[in-house]
């Protein structure tokens, strides 16, 4: 098992990256500070991993909850759900909620434990690979909107982050592609050696190889550990951390949430950065190509969706959080390795984009 910390003085917790430590409770105990735990799940986890959980930590009082599957599920209205749950059944202040699933869990859970008596612990066990390196680390919670995705959330740090990555083998493949788009986006905005180590060990990921998963995963929340330390809520060189991200949101919300996973959305988003970097001089060609065919190597698309619009892009992309004072700001390369936020955009450039990916 390799461990993590994120430094954020009294807001500081641990990060567990190993093999069956699912059911480990003395990394569970530490960070428990009452009787009460709400483990949140959802109905594809549950069958897999709750039993299993819950009695490990058989020496407090647990209750679960069981909510539906899928993105577009990631409401304002699910999240009630959370609250009657916890409120029927007398949670305090000191109660603990687990987040054992995915972001969408990991997010609602995270928002719930924010909101409730205005903020209470919770521990975060993502069981994908794309919450296992990107949504379960950095306090990041919330719930999409119609109109614009993650719109209405709040800053609310988990106690502990505990990831097993047998959790991945029961991922489908598309799933496990998916994650590994917020992989490679590491290397690409502030790591070219390890992009460079993604190009080498893509087929090993791809097959689940551990020792290569957990290195991939350690690497990942290294970085995002060190930017959330930086920059917590995100005033600055945490914006850098949503590379194509712009972009892919616009794609959910057009296509509808859960249309599209998250990852899918994102590698094609980055692959419009890396255009939109190219025509404004940054890169060259032949580095859009090199990042193009690494996400093709995981089966992810290259491509926005046929149907969208210049149009469908902008109108979404105007609602983005990194929109400030009606100008759009976006996360493009300067060169592999080296992400900027970026708000003078060249609207023609920006439409050829759109055109053309």
């Amino acid at each position: 098992m390799k461990q993590l910390n994120v430094d954020l003085n009294e807001r500081s917790y641990p990060i567990y990256i190993g093999q069956d430590i699912l059911d480990r409770s003395d990394l569970y105990r530490p960070h428990i500070k009452g009787r009460q735990i709400l483990i949140v799940t959802n109905q594809l986890i549950a069958p897999l991993y709750l039993q299993q959980l819950c009695e490990a930590l058989s020496e407090f009082s647990v209750s679960t909850l069981v909510l539906p599957d899928g993105e577009q599920y990631k409401t304002i209205e699910t999240v009630e759900s959370v609250f009657n749950k916890l409120l029927e059944e007398g949670h305090n202040r000191t109660t603990t909620l687990i987040a054992l699933g995915g972001g969408v869990i990991g997010d609602m859970t995270g928002f719930a434990a924010a909101c409730y008596q205005r903020g209470v612990a919770f521990i975060q066990v993502p069981t994908t690979l794309l919450s296992q390196v990107d949504s379960s680390v950095g306090g990041k919670t919330g719930v999409n909107h119609a109109l614009g995705k993650n719109m209405i959330g709040a800053f609310h740090q988990p106690k502990a982050v505990i990831i097993d990555i047998d959790t991945l083998k029961t991922l489908p493949a598309n799933q496990l592609s998916a994650g590994l788009a917020e992989v490679i986006k590491y290397g690409l905005i502030r790591d070219l050696e390890f992009f460079a180590w993604l190009e080498s060990n893509i087929s090993q990921l791809l097959a689940c190889d551990s020792d290569y998963l957990i290195e991939a995963i350690y690497r990942s929340c290294k970085h995002k550990a060190e930017v959330v330390e930086q920059d917590e809520r995100e005033s600055g060189v945490r914006a850098t951390l949503n590379l194509g991200h712009t972009f892919g949101h616009a794609i959910e919300a057009c296509q509808g949430y859960g249309s599209w996973l998250h990852g899918e959305a994102v590698s094609a988003g980055t692959i419009m950065a890396a255009d939109l970097s190219r025509r404004m001089g940054w890169l060259a060609r032949a580095d859009v190509e090199r990042i193009t065919k690494l996400f093709e190597k995981c089966n992810l698309p290259v491509n926005a969706p046929s149907d969208m619009s210049p149009e469908d892009f902008i109108q979404k992309m105007v609602l983005d959080k990194k929109v400030i004072d009606g100008t759009l700001r976006l996360v493009l390369l300067k060169s592999l390795g080296d992400a900027h936020v970026s708000g003078d955009i060249d609207q023609n450039l920006l439409n050829e984009t759109l055109s053309a990916v």
